[in-house]
């Protein structure tokens, strides 16, 4: 998502490492392991990049603007602070017929994942979008999940020796399915078989993993509905039966989206270029409270996988916006991660472009 969002930031919190922002269940092992992730950022607009008549791995990796990923753009993300990073990924750039996944597209996404984790980051691998496929979950689920788990299986397969700082994520958000139902409309018939499509389709992703090799005891990072807050806090979505119980709910935040995403007005809103109201605030404190009631208080650990907003609003109200985000959800035992498509983080210098954020960094890592 955020494709030509390009997030201006003088922000933030990628350095802290925080105790006690949990009580109770929230004590659990898999809370404990969502603690270490720390603040994190998204390689975006890079590996799940798509849309060309490509023929190699290079091609899609550049072919929305970035640089060839490097060791060196992890060696800055860990000097920055960033404990987590997420690798979106498209595989059916490169893929056969029969599903199989091109060799080198499978080496260079497990090459920038080992980049990643040998600079000890945690490390979420997923499928990204890819073309909108799983969207057919709701007009042909069978052969819609052949694909899916011949995917997952090669990806289980090809990584299940890496240590358990390497986590999968059953999708990005296109686990939604608007044909049937979405929450502007819908009979309550149809919004039933829309989450339980889901709900299966990430119990099809747990039972694979669980059973191919060393991934038994790996940690699963489970989309939500639409990976949106509203519809993942909805009482139909089901967290997927784990044996070993270290699976964690994936979520986005892109609210108000008049704000983080629509640059001008369109038929469906009015663009709002400032942010940062006394109203505002609360929304925002409200909507991460409804995510720790829902999941964290029962000890299921959340992560929010993207957040950010479009360049082209005020600076000062994006900076607000960002750091308001990232502090409410990091205070509420939440994993927050940045998205960036390649502004906020030069990824030719390995440096954070803002030369303001060393300073706010050094700032809050003297906070008690």
């Amino acid at each position: 998502m955020l494709r030509r969002c390009a997030v201006f930031l003088t922000l933030l919190v990628l350095t802290l490492a925080r105790t006690g922002v949990c009580a109770g269940p929230a004590d659990s092992e898999a809370m404990a392991f969502s603690r270490k992730m720390g603040i994190g950022w998204n390689l975006g607009n890079t590996l799940e990049a798509t849309g060309i008549n490509g023929s190699s791995v290079r091609e899609f990796e550049t072919c929305w603007g970035n640089p060839v990923t490097t060791r060196e753009m992890f060696d800055g993300i860990k000097a920055a602070g960033f404990k987590s990073v997420r690798i979106p990924v498209a595989w059916s750039n490169l893929i056969a017929a029969d599903h199989t996944i091109d060799k080198d597209l499978m080496a260079r996404v497990e090459a920038v994942a080992k980049y990643a984790l040998d600079n000890d980051l945690y490390v979420i691998i997923n499928i990204h979008w890819d073309g909108g496929w799983i969207k057919k979950f709701s007009t042909d689920y069978e052969g819609t999940l052949m694909k899916y788990k011949m995917i997952w299986r090669q990806i289980a397969e090809r990584f299940k020796d890496h240590s358990d700082h390497l986590i999968f994520e059953s999708m990005n958000e296109e686990g939604c399915f608007d044909d049937l139902w979405n929450r502007w409309g819908g009979e309550p018939a149809q919004k039933d078989k829309a989450f339980e499509i889901l709900n299966n389709v990430n119990l099809e992703f747990v039972n694979l993993v669980r059973a191919s090799g060393n991934n038994a005891q790996r940690y699963l990072l489970i989309a939500g509905y639409a990976t949106d807050i509203a519809c993942t806090v909805d009482p139909a979505f089901k967290m997927p039966k784990d044996p070993v119980n270290r699976s964690m709910v994936s979520v986005h935040y892109y609210d108000p989206s008049t704000f983080t995403l629509l640059e001008k007005d369109a038929d469906w809103g009015k663009a709002a270029h400032t942010w940062g109201t006394d109203a505002d605030v609360a929304k925002v404190k409200a909507d991460m409270l409804k995510v720790q009631q829902r999941f964290i208080d029962q000890g299921i650990p959340v992560v929010l996988g993207e957040f950010g907003c479009s360049s082209k609003k005020d600076p000062a109200s994006t900076h607000q916006y960002l750091t308001t985000v990232c502090e409410t959800a990091y205070s509420l035992g939440i994993v927050p991660m940045l998205w960036d498509i390649g502004e906020i983080y030069d990824r030719r210098t390995c440096k954070l472009k803002n030369p303001e954020l060393g300073r706010v960094l050094a700032r809050i890592a003297a906070t008690p």
